[in-house]
């Protein structure tokens, strides 16, 4: 009886050693578990849509040494075009709105004037005049070979044929200034006026029976092709200026847009006596943009020293605790938030200075939506 009790009791206890290892297993906690950095986070595409995040490169500016000035786009002389009716008249056609393009030859309007018919007569009288005093000449010629006639009569021919000559060249002329046939047996009422040159319509100054002189401007054509920039710098900041010097300038109308640069060309010799002023011509790197048009206002800086530094839009840059930072793009959708140092702002962007650990050239920036990245590390934080 006392072997029957021991073995029932070792049965029961190796049963309860088989049973205390898996509870050993649960009890024990993950050692491979790994935490999240409290400076990195990933966000999905809506989360990205919502905060407006973009990625850009760091950029090298002048962020000092430079003269800030205010100033419009502009165009040549030459490329700034008003188009007049040399003989006057009555506008009896025009379909150009302000903004129209125009090819060089495109019809612009059609003028009509009583006195292009008298024009025409006259040009016509002309001709046949001429062809009698050319046939008079031959004439006086060959009697003077033969001795039967003087050569006053001859001399006195050609002055006729050279008088016809003249006014005929002169009217022909005209016929041509108005957009006349010439020598056409049928009389026209009506003058095409044609585009000079490729150009947009700037302004459009007639309407349709309007009546017009030749000293009236009708369209302004331009050539936006060789835009330039027109800057106004204050005299103390003249001397300053050098030739060559490159400009930054951005549009008003699109302050966040792209900077623009241009080169300093002509250099204005004389004092605005009101404004105290003196006016700057730079050319543009790049002519023909499409979003660049003449008159617009520029906010521009003229580098007088070569030295860049790194730098990045100024919203890319968040303050957090008497620190700076910036965040940096690991793969699309994940960032990691870096300490920098910030130095000189301006024109919207603010120089930076990155830990030495960082390359920078192959690195890319939240450029904008940084501080709604930061918000929601700092509740993410938080949470924790």
């Amino acid at each position: 009886m006392p072997k029957f009790l021991i073995l029932i009791t070792v049965l029961l206890l190796g049963s309860a050693c088989g049973r205390e290892t898996p509870a050993a297993e649960e009890t024990t906690p993950p050692a491979a578990t790994e935490e999240a950095a409290p400076d990195q986070l990933t966000l999905s595409p809506d989360e990205l849509q919502l905060a407006g995040v973009r990625v850009g490169p760091l950029e090298q500016r002048v962020m000092s040494g430079g003269i800030k000035v205010n100033g419009v786009l502009d165009v040549p002389p030459d490329q700034l075009l008003a188009v007049s009716a040399p003989l006057g008249g009555f506008v009896e056609r025009t379909s150009l709105l302000q903004g129209t393009q125009v090819r060089k030859g495109q019809e612009l309007a059609v003028i009509r004037n009583p006195e292009f018919v008298q024009l025409q007569q006259r040009f016509l009288e002309v001709q046949s005049r001429l062809r009698y005093a050319r046939a008079e000449l031959a004439r006086q010629r060959e009697l003077v070979q033969q001795e039967v006639a003087p050569l006053k009569r001859q001399q006195s021919a050609q002055a006729d044929v050279d008088v016809l000559e003249a006014e005929a060249a002169g009217l022909r002329a005209q016929l041509r200034l108005a957009g006349l046939p010439v020598g056409a047996k049928t009389l026209a009422t009506t003058a095409v006026l044609r585009a000079p040159i490729d150009a947009f319509v700037k302004t459009v100054n007639v309407s349709v029976g309007q009546a017009v002189t030749p000293t009236d401007a009708l369209f302004e054509l331009v050539d936006p092709r060789h835009l330039h920039v027109e800057l106004t710098v204050f005299e103390q900041d003249v001397p300053r200026l050098k030739h060559g010097q490159r400009i930054h300038f951005t549009v008003a109308s699109d302050s966040a847009g792209p900077q623009r640069t241009a080169e300093v060309y002509l250099i204005g010799r004389a004092v605005d006596a009101q404004q105290r002023t003196v006016r700057v011509h730079g050319h543009l790197d790049k002519e023909n943009d499409p979003q660049l048009l003449p008159g617009m206002f520029v906010r521009a800086v003229v580098e007088t020293s070569a030295e860049r530094v790194p730098a990045l839009p100024a919203a890319a840059v968040v303050d957090y605790e008497g620190r700076q930072y910036v965040f940096v793009a690991k793969t699309p959708a994940s960032f990691r938030l870096v300490e920098v140092r910030r130095g000189t702002v301006a024109e919207g962007y603010a120089q930076v200075q990155l830990p030495p650990s960082l390359d920078a050239a192959r690195t890319s920036f939240v450029t904008e939506g940084a501080y709604a990245l930061l918000g929601k590390l700092k509740n993410a934080a938080e949470e924790e």
